[in-house]
């Protein structure tokens, strides 16, 4: 059996809420040793606090914070303290990659910045994720990004709002960026033995993923404007359509001989031979006629033996599930992180390669501090005592 790809690597995490967190728990996967450093002066990364109304108050380990923080040891420190930082410092030149989100300028003030750290350890890749780059102080954050990069001005119905994803898009979005940049970096370090400093912003890795988007504007003069869940380039696709029961389902019609299958399954072959209809190009032009047309023959189907009988034509369309429905599906099953003493969670790694192994026995979400005195004695090297010494007021610690 193959050990985890990144067992021998030494991940710290100076960062909280969700980008920074999923990149180190994405590293904790693939067999890395993640210390994820809180500040104690605040009791940890805000997220522990962040729970629906329905999660136990005396846990601090929150749904939220669940979904990034698996496979990691937690360490509780406050830095603005001299032996907490010298701490810090003993473990920071031990590692492979430190994980920042600090606002430009914090780092340097807390000496935790690239600079201080890579005297301590020159092979240190420090990896730095930002609001809006390293010379612009805003704090970033996700509603905000979503809104300045221009997904809110697109998402919603035509007549509706501008409207945040229920998730935070632009945090994820950025924690691909950064898993990028780390691992481009490690690359060229087993070239060169040399670290760097690596960086994403949020507002970049947004305009990055606007895509044909963006294009559309740069390209062709198209401002982008709400359409619901349709295409602006493709119909149909994305637009959902309802059966004879009220069950949604969409479809993602990439090319015209998907579309006369869809209409053969309908029992409707002459709509795609009608010139209004035949091409995608005049399917762009006659949207809602389309989509009306396709709905009156939908809305007389059961949506299950319609789905069956579009995917045997290799018609692309699906249910609109809930996320409670997602979790029935084999794929999404398989993505869950299982352990006997936790609620599930949900992989940051949905690759997989027949030499890439990841951490088989990965470990729950930390509580606050709990491995203070085994990472401070065992990792950072401090006597027991002296680690003993930097445990939170409120907690035990190990």
């Amino acid at each position: 059996m193959n050990a985890p790809v990144f067992k021998d690597l030494l991940v710290v995490e100076l960062a909280s809420v969700l980008a920074g967190p999923s990149v180190g728990q994405f590293f904790a996967e693939l067999g890395a040793t993640v210390i994820k450093v809180e500040n104690a002066a605040t009791r940890g990364d805000v997220t522990r606090t962040w729970k629906l109304s329905t999660e136990e108050a005396a846990t601090d380990v929150s749904a939220y914070f669940a979904a990034a923080n698996w496979g990691k040891h937690a360490v509780a420190l406050d830095i603005t303290q001299p032996a907490a930082l010298a701490a810090l410092h003993e473990l920071v030149a031990k590692a492979d990659v430190v994980l920042a989100s600090y606002k430009p300028g914090d780092a340097e003030k807390l000496r935790v910045d690239y600079h201080t750290l890579s005297q301590l350890n020159p092979p240190l890749i420090y990896a730095h994720i930002t609001g809006y780059g390293t010379h612009d102080s805003r704090a970033g954050y996700d509603a905000v990004v979503q809104a300045e990069s221009g997904f809110m001005y697109m998402n919603g119905e035509h007549a509706g709002p501008p409207t945040k994803m229920p998730v935070a898009l632009v945090d994820i979005l950025a924690a691909h960026q950064l898993k990028e940049a780390i691992l481009t970096a490690l690359y060229q370090r087993t070239h060169s033995g040399k670290g760097q400093y690596v960086t994403v912003s949020l507002l970049e890795a947004a305009v990055s993923a606007l895509a044909n988007q963006a294009t559309n504007y740069l390209v062709a003069g198209h401002n982008p404007q709400r359409m619901g869940s349709a295409h602006p380039n493709i119909v149909p696709y994305g637009s959902v359509f309802t059966d004879k029961n009220g069950q949604p389902l969409v479809l993602a019609i990439g090319d015209d001989r998907q579309f006369k299958r869809l209409c053969d399954v309908l029992g409707a072959p002459a709509l795609a031979t009608d010139a209004g209809y035949a091409t995608n190009k005049a399917r762009v032009q006659h949207r809602d006629a389309v989509n009306q047309e396709l709905a009156r023959y939908i809305e007389q189907q059961d949506r299950e033996a319609l789905l069956q009988a579009l995917h045997q034509q290799h018609v692309p369309a699906g249910a609109v599930n809930s996320v409670a429905e997602v979790f029935s599906l084999p794929q999404a099953r398989e993505m869950m992180l299982l352990h006997p003493d936790a609620k599930p969670g949900v992989r940051q790694v949905a690759f997989k390669g027949t030499g890439i192994a990841g951490n088989a026995a990965i470990t729950p979400p930390p509580a606050y501090a709990q491995d203070n005195a085994h990472v401070l004695e065992h990792l950072a090297g401090l006597p027991a005592d002296e680690a003993a010494a930097l445990a939170p007021n409120d907690s035990a610690g190990g």
